[in-house]
Order: C-alpha cells, then structure tokens, then sequence
C-alpha cells in the first residue's frame, strides 16, 4: 500500500495531519484536486489511516494528529536547516550518509523527514517500527571540527536537547542513558548516530524517531499524544515538536563544540531516569555488572557504584535496565558453568549463573593464579566446565592445575545448533572456528563473514540457512612482523601506523600486514555476497585483539554499505549458545 501512495495522497494527508476541521474547497486548493476527487483519494489511504477521517457540514478532521509534513510546513519548523521531505525511503539515515559523499560542502544543518521508512534501526542493530504518521522521524547531519572520538556524549546532548524540547511542550519523559526516552518503563522515543570522518571534519548523522501516535503493534511504549496535557484544548501537532527538539538542538550543539558536554551533565542527570537507582547492564541479554547509577562523566560514560567500586560503563552493545526488571527472569534451579577459551597465547573464562555471564577474564597461560583465585569465589561441586581450545596439550595441562575439577574440551562437530559443518575433517577444524561461528548467531541470523584476529586471523563464512561454509588462515599481525623480522633483509624495526598511502618503511609495513587481513575480508564477504544473491545482506562479526584496529581499517564505503560488528569473546559466546540448548 505504501508503494502506492502518490503525490496526491501525500498532500491530502498533510493538509489534515494536524487535526484541525478543514473544508473540502480548502482541501481541494492545498491538493490541487477537485473537491469530488478527494472521496476516492482518501478511500485508497492505508487502512490504520482511513477509519481515522470523520466529515461534518463538508468539513474533514482527523480524529488524532499525525506526524505527516508538506514543504511549507516543514520549513517553518525548521528555519535555518536545509530541509528535505522523504515520503518513503530505507533509512532517512542512510540517505544523508549517501548524500554526504556527494556534496560534502552542502550538508552541515540538512535535515530530512520521513514518513515511512522500509528499514529503519535503532541502536544494537535493532529494527525501529513506525507506520505512517505514528511516529515522528527525522535525520540531521551536523558538520563538527572535533575527532569522532571526542563526540562519544553526542548520543546523550541529543537525548537531552529532545527530552528539553517535549518537555517545553507539555510531553513529561525522562532519559534512559544512554539516549532512549522514556515515560517510567515505556518508550517514547530513540536516537541513532553514526559519524563519518571527511577532509578532516566529522560528519555526525544524528536519526531521531518519536512516538507521535500510540504504536498499536510495538510494545510497552508511549507517544506524545497519549502525554499531552489534558488541559491544552489544541492537540500538539508534528511541526510544533519537531520545532521544539530542532531549537534545543540548534542551541546545544555549538555550546558542545565549543567545551564539551561537561556543561550539560547536571542537566543529564536531572532528566536521567534511573539517577541513584540499581540497576544492571547487559551485553546480549546477559547481565555483566550491578550497581547503583551515581552520575554520568564528562565524556558520557555512567557511572556506576558496585560492590568493587565505581565502574564507568560506555556505550556500545550494553542495555540498562533497573533491577526490578531483571530479577523475576532468574530460574529457580540454578545452572552454573566456567566456560574456557584456551587461545594461542592466553586463557579467557566466564563464569556463568542461570544463563547470564556473571564475571569475564583472562590471564596468560605463564601465570593463571587468578582462575585458581576466583574458583574459590565461584567454583562448587555443582558447576560444570566446558572449554573450547586450540593451545594444545602443556597449555591445557597449565589449566587444569588451577581447576580442581574435570574438564570437558569440546572440540569441532560435523553440526550444531542447526548450523551443518562442510570442513571436509572435523577433526582438523579448530574448535575456536567452530564456536565463533556458533556464537556469531547471537548477533546476526544473516549470512555473515566472521573474522577472529589473534595469533593467526581466521575468516570463515557461514550462510544465512546455517551452513558453515569454511574459511581461511593467514598469520596475525605478530607472526607477519616476525617473519618480516626474520626472512627479510633490513625489516627488522618497530611497526608505524597505518595509511592509505604510507611513505616510511614502518608504516608500509603495518598499512601491509593490514591491508592483507582486510583484503582477506573482502575477498570473502565478495564470496559469500555472490553466493547469497543480490539483495540480500551479508555481516561481519570481527572478534580477537586486533579487531578493532580491523574495523577502523575497513573502507569507508563498504563499513557504510554492510552491517560489521564488533564482539570481545566470541567462543565463550559460541560455548554459552551450546550449553544452554544441550
């Protein structure tokens, strides 16, 4: 239906989005229909639009606002930005990340609107739901002279700036750090911002979506209308909030360039729900740390005090949620495992309860005294202990003497959860290889390229029917500098950084060893791309010590056009995924 929708229909909606009694001789003016023509126009509307049309005296109203805008309303609510209207798209987001590799020079203050958005995305990968005119959606890109890493509070000055702006309005919410509004536990509204670095500037996109009507098929949330004040007889419209959020934003942002979001944290915490309240935060729905929220940091993190201290907590692949909210999921009968991940050159552990990650470390395998050390803080009878290993024998032996415990190593399997082995010998495939692919459902079900940067680098495809493809070896960074070191006359010096075009012998050195492992990662997601069909998306999942300095290297273009996540610890995952489904 929403394919069908033609110029007509967009101008008739938005003639009556803000609720107000029109006359169909005025509506025929605004449309440029005659006024017999609007009956069938309307008639061809979607159904959750239709039934919302109520005629009196030739007089048409909506029954509620909606969020649907024309140009002249648009920018009146907007002055001074460069405004855009996208009746449907993909992503308003990812139009204005196309539209900067364009017309770089062009886009500081562009905003665009959208009304109905086929794929839009919320923070984590998650998909944001929106019909037309329910939910308030906009994109703005704001040209910053700082490093993108100096804006990593610029998700909570948005929250804040939106939270000001509803507030002005009459709209009561509040913020759950880091950037989603809230009222209580339903959510109101989310912000995205992804940041691209060009000719020395920051590009920031910063994509916002607001419940304007109550959304019947998302859950536990809210929308402005159903938080307006009672007592206003006008009903907010679209413009006015847009208009209000854009006036904080237009006001915040150059005091945030100019010294930082130190000067915005006590109003942050004000508006900061859950300020002095338990709470627990969890990395793919399992809890990694308690506490009790005492503030934020200048730079954005949370602070958070536990019983080891105050923690800061940033961003990422991290949910909040208050403890009352998390405790009624915990299972009566306790299940507890150590699940080890015996690498080339250290031993990563975590102690798991009833499903949840409870504490992470590692150790190399010279000194593993803090295994032995925590197994006295959560070791029992009752635990079992799983591993994945590629160490070897000495080193496994190195392990078990901190374990007063029998070990289970699991290794390589021709299937698992539902996911088929090709490795022609499951008996040659390393275990590590077997579980990253296992873990890497946690966090996408598409056909992925999953990449582990460590000692070696091992990038292995696995479809999106759960067949695990195979992969290849190459060396890590380590063993490329050393065989560099050892073989080659006159390479044997400390490593550079990396560059598109590097000059020095260090740093063509390391733009070398890093241009092979990401053109490894192209080659194979190009594979696996062709393999899948067209259309259909293809993810990297890069895990290891070197995947973040991977991620930074990757084309701009290709990290823009694919979904590449970053996850610390992908066997234990891979682990945890098979023992909770054994």
């Amino acid at each position: 239906m929403f394919e069908m929708m033609r110029e007509q229909h967009w101008a008739l909606l938005a003639a009556l989005a803000d609720g107000l009694p029109q006359h169909v001789f005025e509506l025929g003016k605004r449309t440029g229909m005659k006024p017999y023509q609007l009956n069938g126009v309307w008639q061809q509307m979607p159904p959750h639009i239709r039934g919302l049309l109520r005629q009196h005296d030739g007089h048409w109203r909506l029954v509620r606002p909606l969020a649907v805008f024309d140009e002249a309303a648009l920018r009146q609510a907007a002055p001074g930005f460069q405004t855009g209207i996208l009746h449907e798209c993909t992503s308003s987001n990812d139009v204005l990340l196309e539209e900067i590799k364009n017309k770089p020079e062009q886009m500081h203050r562009r905003l665009l609107v959208a009304h109905y958005q086929s794929a839009g995305r919320g923070r984590q990968g998650r998909k944001w739901v929106g019909k037309t005119g329910e939910c308030l959606m906009f994109s703005l890109c704001w040209v910053f002279d700082k490093q993108q890493a100096d804006l990593g509070a610029l998700a909570l000055l948005t929250a804040l700036a939106c939270q000001k702006g509803l507030a002005c309005l009459g709209v009561r919410a509040e913020i759950k750090w880091p950037n989603d509004l809230v009222v209580d536990s339903r959510k109101l509204g989310g912000i995205l911002i992804e940041t691209l670095r060009r000719d020395g500037k920051t590009y920031a996109v910063i994509g916002i979506g607001i419940n304007f009507v109550l959304p019947k098929e998302v859950d536990n949330a809210v929308s402005v209308q159903a938080m307006f004040q009672t007592g206003n007889k006008q009903p907010v419209g679209a413009a006015a909030v847009l208009g209000a959020v854009l006036q904080r934003l237009d006001q915040m942002f150059p005091l945030f360039e100019q010294r930082g979001f130190v000067v915005f944290v006590e109003d942050y915490q004000a508006a900061h729900r859950d300020q002095g309240r338990e709470v627990c935060l969890l990395s793919d729905g399992q809890v990694m740390c308690e506490g009790r929220v005492i503030g934020v940091g200048p730079h954005g993190a949370l602070l958070l005090e536990t019983e080891e201290g105050v923690r800061e907590i940033v961003s990422g692949e991290v949910s909040l949620r208050q403890s009352s909210e998390i405790k009624p999921m915990v299972k009566n009968e306790e299940t507890e495992y150590l699940l080890l991940d015996g690498g080339n050159s250290q031993l990563k552990w975590a102690w798991v309860r009833n499903g949840r990650i409870v504490h992470l470390n590692h150790a190399p395998y010279r000194d593993l005294s803090e295994l032995g050390r925590e197994w006295v803080q959560y070791g029992g009878d009752e635990i079992r202990i799983v591993g994945s290993a590629v160490c070897g024998p000495i080193k496994k032996a190195q392990v078990a003497e901190h374990i007063p415990r029998e070990i289970n190593w699991l290794a390589s399997m021709p299937q698992g959860l539902g996911i088929r082995n090709h490795y022609r010998n499951p008996a040659e495939h390393g275990a590590d290889r077997w579980f990253n692919a296992l873990g890497s459902r946690r966090f996408t079900q598409n056909a992925c390229v999953v990449v582990s940067c460590g000692t070696a680098v091992t990038i292995d495809a696995l479809s999106e029917d759960n067949h695990y493809l195979g992969g290849t070896i190459m060396p890590g960074f380590h063993l490329m500098k050393e065989a560099m070191a050892q073989k080659t006359a006159n390479l044997n010096r400390p490593l550079g950084k990396v560059y598109p075009f590097p000059t020095t012998t260090p740093n063509a050195l390391a733009s070398g060893m890093m241009d092979a492992v990401c053109g490894s990662i192209l080659l194979m997601h190009a594979r696996l791309k062709e393999k899948t069909g067209a259309g259909k998306p293809v993810d990297v999942v890069l895990t290891g010590g070197g995947a973040a300095r991977v991620a930074q290297a990757m084309p701009q273009a290709f990290v823009l056009d694919n979904t590449v996540k970053i996850i610390d610890n992908l066997v234990i995952y891979g682990l945890l995924n098979w023992v909770e489904q054994e």
